[in-house]
């Protein structure tokens, strides 16, 4: 059953709540005065026309504390009741208040007090007795007065508890919205700032070679140092280009499509592009087959992240990239470089790079491993799985 302290009232439903209390009693005790014989209020009945009054004006004044102290002010009034027919209204939402609280106990001895009481009562004032009236129905009458109050309360207690449900529900809901949403904030940065490193890290740092080698070589021919700087000025052009591809995407809204994803299909390109901005590169493909496009576009991302570390970190170091697989076995990517023969200002790094990389393997299933060389090079190598069409239906349940 639940405890819980019932709100604070206003103002305005405190002087509602007693109005209901006086009107009731009021009702039985016109109902009272009505049985006493005549003349009775100025003889031997001056108790129901100023102590009576009094006594239920009391018990009013007792239901403002009715929310700090519901059993002991539910008590007086039923007990007032005894000696005060005008107390009876005052009595009832009482224990209709205190029911509320939905104990069982509490509400059960009030009751019994209540009803109690008002068999005393009869025996105040000098009323005529109504022979059809037996005891038990009188009894009974004040059980179900009893009765009918204390089932207002707790229905009243009971819609308490489930508004506060709904309530505390509704802010549950709230929370976890705002939860999912900072959620989706921090996988839309993690995945921009993943997209910002994959297309512009690798062309930038190419980019950054040549320019290393033009400050390094100051022995250059003329005709090389105008290749150099024709791949700077186109390297710097498709940097800028790919830039407002990533900036449309995240300006343009859900309808607008995204650009096309890399694939295997496209490591030939991207080995040549380093080849032509000066980098050492040697590609081999033994792929026999078409990977799923999640396997491709992993296997480009490594041969793409490992050039561009070739091209920060090793500069004039020769490059190995060496993809082989098949259909039901896996798909495994090498880059390996030699150790830099150029000597220019160390690029600042991010540190994300292999970070990311790694997050994208493992969501397919695959693994990384990167690791020097002796010779001062270094290794990196992956493995993805690259299941069949009948192993993908079994895996997917189709």
């Amino acid at each position: 059953m639940s405890t819980d302290v019932a709100p604070r009232l206003g103002a305005w439903q405190q002087v509602w709540r007693l109005l209901v209390a006086a009107a009731f009693g009021i009702f039985f005790w016109l109902s009272t005065g009505a049985v006493l014989p005549r003349g009775c209020a100025t003889d031997t009945c001056s108790w129901f026309v100023t102590g009576d009054p009094l006594l239920a004006l009391g018990c009013l004044t007792a239901l403002l504390w009715q929310r700090r102290f519901p059993v002991a002010v539910a008590l007086v009034a039923a007990i007032a009741s005894a000696a005060s027919t005008l107390a009876t209204g005052a009595a009832l939402l009482a224990l209709c208040s205190l029911s509320t609280r939905r104990r069982p106990v509490e509400i059960g001895a009030v009751a019994l007090v209540y009803v109690a009481a008002s068999q005393m009562a009869g025996g105040l004032y000098p009323i005529e007795e109504i022979p059809s009236v037996p005891k038990w129905l009188e009894i009974a009458l004040a059980a179900l007065s009893a009765g009918i109050a204390a089932a207002i309360g707790l229905a009243i207690g009971a819609r308490r508890v489930e508004v506060r449900s709904l309530r505390e529900r509704a802010e549950s809901a709230e929370r976890e919205q705002a939860a999912r949403a900072a959620q989706a904030r921090a996988m839309e940065r993690n995945r921009i700032a993943r997209e910002m490193h994959d297309v512009l890290a690798h062309r930038i740092s190419l980019v950054a070679m040549q320019a290393g080698v033009l400050d390094h070589r100051t022995d250059l021919p003329a005709e090389e140092h105008r290749v150099l700087v024709r791949g700077i000025a186109d390297g710097s052009h498709e940097a800028l280009e790919e830039l407002r591809e990533v900036l449309g995407v995240l300006r343009a809204g859900p309808d607008r499509p995204e650009p096309p994803q890399p694939s295997l299909d496209g490591i030939p390109d991207l080995v040549a592009d380093a080849a032509a901005s000066g980098l050492d590169v040697t590609f081999t493909d033994t792929v026999r087959g078409t990977p799923p496009d999640v396997i491709g576009r992993t296997c480009y991302r490594i041969v793409q992240e490992g050039l561009t570390n070739v091209a920060k970190h090793a500069s004039g170091a020769h490059v190995d990239v060496t993809i082989e697989g098949t259909t039901g076995d896996e798909l495994r990517v090498s880059v390996r470089n030699s150790s830099g023969s150029t000597t220019i200002t160390r690029k600042p790094t991010s540190g994300f790079g292999l970070l990311g990389l790694s997050e994208r393997i493992v969501l397919a299933g695959g693994e990384l491993d990167h690791h020097p060389t002796p010779g001062n090079g270094y290794l990196l190598t992956a493995r993805l799985p690259w299941p069949d069409h009948d192993q993908r239906k079994e895996l997917t349940g189709g």
